[in-house]
């Protein structure tokens, strides 16, 4: 894989991780069009370029990110409940990536059998656009007056887990789960944003961790360049898609990222009809 191969999928990464689009499918045809071969440091390279992509939330959001409950506990609280009230914030993203955890370590091997499939992750793309074309109307704009509760972190945290299906989309997934729990567009995003970190770092880890596992830290060692400058344009193009997503969604809901979907999706299925070897990351 060259420098512009590597400059390129880290933009595409940077690009899609955060939108409601799924990266994986656009990992797929970049890889395609580019005629990157999807060798076992490829693989390992889009899981690792997302460390990038989640301190660019780190940067953006620092101030919400470090930061504890200074409001008074409620009257008569335990030990245990003052010390959650405190650190209220990073309770509730424990909460909420419990699910994902759990599922992500039970069923990593089928997950990673899916992944195989470049027809789920093109369905589930057309499938998922569909849905977004009506989910601004299936769920109301919100309130920011909404509390938001262990249980509904909780609830954001299994809907988190319909992206282990290739070609969801994590960032829809936990979008929707936040309407759906009665957060505003801009919060039920900015707690997706959130809740990455946990989970792609987790993701990201374990990943790394089965690569040394099976002898692969010369693979690691010898790439590291590439793996350094995706990691730096992934981080780059990150922030400014997040900025722009806040700004776009907050004004026109998700309409036209169902209709990209769609286009996405059909686009795989007819490269696949055309005969196109197409192979997952």
């Amino acid at each position: 894989m060259s420098i512009l191969d590597t400059i390129i999928i880290a933009i595409v990464e940077g690009l899609t991780e955060f939108l409601p689009v799924s990266s994986t499918g656009h990992m797929i045809i970049a890889q395609n069009l580019l005629g990157v071969e999807s060798t076992e440091f490829v693989k390992a390279f889009t899981f690792i370029i997302q460390f990038g992509a989640i301190l660019s939330v780190v940067v953006l959001y620092w101030k919400r990110f470090f930061q504890l409950n200074h409001t008074p506990a409620p009257e008569g609280a335990s030990c245990i409940k003052r010390l959650l009230h405190t650190f209220d914030f990073y309770w509730k993203l424990f909460v909420a990536f419990i699910p994902a955890a759990v599922l992500g370590l039970l069923f990593s091997d089928a997950i990673d059998a899916m992944l195989e499939s470049v027809a789920v992750v093109a369905v589930m793309l057309v499938l998922g656009g569909i849905f977004m074309l009506f989910c601004d109307k299936i769920f109301n704009k919100g309130s920011e007056d909404t509390p938001f509760t262990e249980r509904r972190a909780f609830m954001v945290g299994l809907f988190q887990c319909i992206s282990m299906i290739p070609g969801v989309s994590r960032s829809m997934a936990t979008i929707v789960g936040g309407m759906s729990q009665g957060l505003t567009r801009k919060a039920a995003a900015e707690f997706s944003f959130f809740l990455a970190v946990p989970t792609m770092f987790g993701a990201t880890l374990y990943k790394v961790y089965k690569i040394l596992k099976t002898g692969g830290i010369e693979m690691i060692v010898d790439n590291m360049t590439t793996l350094v400058v995706g990691n730096v344009v992934a981080f780059i193009v990150a922030m400014l898609a997040i900025k722009g997503f806040i700004k776009y969604v907050q004004k026109y809901g998700f309409k036209a990222f169902g209709w990209y979907r769609i286009v996405v999706g059909g686009i795989i299925l007819i490269m696949m009809a055309a005969g196109f070897d197409l192979q997952i990351m």
